[in-house]
């Protein structure tokens, strides 16, 4: 099964995109560091000073301005699509989709978990770039 969330932000598509893939940026809105550029090919490691938490992804595919496709694991490897839709000059539509969650009752909170995350995510985002706030990224409480 897959995870679907999208969001209009007001910037863009390339300013969006590069909010994800510039490690000098996407400590404004969602890990607090990225190793380097996220590329083709790549495996990038995230971290998240706040919860003390590292992680890896392989970045899998990049069309500039267009889409990001990467895999992370935890409990078991997830596919993760991101596109950069122009709706007009000024307005991208971001559309995350996870695909890999077992389609039974028990994948069920992991999903609702998801969902919760890449909204949380996206707001974050929509923040950064719409407002200049790089400090919603690190309220979320567990």
């Amino acid at each position: 099964m897959n995870n679907v969330t999208k969001m209009i932000i007001a910037k863009p598509a390339n300013e969006v995109f590069e909010a994800f893939v510039d490690p000098e940026k996407i400590g404004n809105f969602w890990f607090s560091s990225s190793s380097e550029r996220w590329e083709s090919g790549k495996t990038i490691k995230l971290r998240y000073d706040e919860y003390n938490a590292d992680g890896e992804i392989r970045v899998k595919e990049i069309v500039q301005d267009e889409k990001i496709a990467f895999e992370w694991d935890y409990g078991h490897v997830h596919l993760v699509t991101i596109t950069f839709t122009p709706k007009d000059e000024m307005n991208t539509i971001v559309e995350v989709n996870e695909d890999g969650f077992a389609d039974d009752k028990e994948s069920i909170p992991l999903l609702v978990g998801n969902k919760e995350g890449w909204v949380y995510t996206l707001t974050c985002l929509k923040g950064y770039l719409e407002h200049g706030i790089s400090t919603l990224r690190a309220a979320l409480v567990h």
